[in-house]
């Protein structure tokens, strides 16, 4: 069975360990909510964390068009045009969010 490759297999480990650092910075936004602290240091908190997910999500996109839109692309036909729909659905919902 032939075994295939993601377009961000060579980040793999940094971007784990950037959705580590977001699941403990999340965690600790239910903390301090536990906590009662102040509304606007919670926000604050709440703004770090969606940064780290988008960088993990540009990361991933740039990986996905580097690698899965870009070989899509050589083969061309129908398999390239889903490829390059796929990306600009994932730039759109980035874009919205």
């Amino acid at each position: 069975m032939e075994q295939h490759s993601h377009g961000y297999a060579e980040d793999k480990q940094a971007i784990l360990r950037r959705l580590k650092r977001a699941e403990g910075q999340v965690r600790g936004i239910a903390r301090m909510v536990e906590e009662d602290t102040y509304c606007i240091d919670i926000l604050t908190q709440v703004s770090a964390a969606t940064k780290a997910l988008e960088t993990v999500a540009l990361q991933l996109l740039d990986d996905h068009l580097a690698h899965c839109v870009a070989e899509a692309a050589r083969s061309g036909g129908t398999v390239a045009d889903e490829k390059i729909r796929e990306a600009s659905q994932a730039i759109g919902r980035l874009v919205r969010s």
